[in-house]
């Protein structure tokens, strides 16, 4: 049944948990410092030119690295990739570099930590960026490209992670 009325926080993100999204480690790199952050808020945008977009909240002053250091890499997790989704989401209170300890990095294209094992890694230069109510939306133009393995994807679904 279709309401009209206002609408709740509390309603609205009820409602929200019954959308089923991957998960994926957004990261960054470079003068501002190093920073991941687990989201679910990313998609594509277009395939030519190559754009996708995280969002991210902006009431989180650390995830200003991210506009600070201009670049992103979106690194979409596997179903074995549960704990480091945890990590980076904030649950288990870990400090940054502990964070990234959990795996193994490297780099593409612009210096973003890539995930080592990640379904796919997008690596991204800024290009634009819109602020709207408590987030942050990120367009980044995809300058790398990682492919790998086709595994069981981690989605988040109704509170919980779930799987294919």
């Amino acid at each position: 049944m279709l309401k009209t009325n206002d609408i709740a926080p509390q309603h609205y993100r009820d409602a929200m948990a019954r959308f089923a999204g991957a998960v994926h480690v957004v990261t960054t790199d470079g003068p501002a410092g190093r920073r991941g952050v687990t989201v679910i808020a990313a998609c594509s945008v277009s395939d030519n030119p190559p754009i996708v977009l995280v969002c991210l909240n902006r009431e989180n002053v650390n995830n200003d690295l991210f506009l600070e250091n201009g670049v992103f890499a979106l690194n979409t997790l596997a179903v074995d990739h549960q704990e480091l989704s945890d990590a980076f989401s904030g649950l288990t209170r870990l400090p940054p570099d502990e964070r990234f300890a959990l795996a193994e990095w490297e780099t593409l294209s612009t210096g973003a930590p890539a995930l080592i094992g990640a379904m796919a890694v997008f690596d991204c230069q800024v290009i634009d960026t819109k602020e709207l109510a408590t987030h942050r939306i990120y367009f980044g133009k995809v300058t790398g490209l990682r492919v790998g393995a086709n595994l069981r994807p981690l989605l988040y679904h109704d509170r919980g992670y779930r799987v294919l």
